[in-house]
């Protein structure tokens, strides 16, 4: 069924959501997690291209990261992470082609109309521009 599972996480509360219902698929199935968080901030966004110094931001998100494996490979799973830096939206995409994976899973936030259109744009540009199947999941 699935081999390679991406997880985007955000580094807030809202990934418990996705986490515990991955980890329990991937139990099941065997499959490898692929963590993915993606610094979108200016430096982030400009890092390459400017030859910048990672920010306090990324940093802190490399040891979230780094924490969320140490975890997760304690009860168990095989799982790799990766700090991406830009538009999240095109990010995962880039990355799940990349990383050659056969789901995407993701915690939504349930906003509704105007909201969606300001902070529903990643899962949304997500699950319209990937070939495997997106499991989207609403924050508690």
């Amino acid at each position: 069924m699935y081999k390679r599972i991406l997880v985007a996480v955000e580094n807030s509360a809202a990934d418990r959501t996705i986490l515990e219902h991955v980890t329990s698929l991937a139990k099941l199935t065997g499959a490898e997690l692929l963590l993915v968080h993606v610094a979108d901030g200016w430096v982030a966004r400009n890092y390459n291209q400017l030859k910048l110094r990672e920010s306090e931001e990324m940093k802190t998100d490399r040891e979230y990261l780094d924490r969320l494996c140490a975890t997760l490979t304690g009860e168990g799973l095989r799982v790799t992470t990766q700090l991406a830096m830009g538009d999240p939206a095109t990010e995962l995409i880039k990355t799940a082609k990349d990383e050659n994976v056969d789901l995407i899973a993701m915690s939504t936030h349930g906003h509704r109309f105007l909201s969606d259109l300001l902070y529903g744009a990643t899962a949304d540009r997500v699950r319209h521009l990937v070939t495997v199947p997106v499991l989207l999941l609403k924050a508690h």
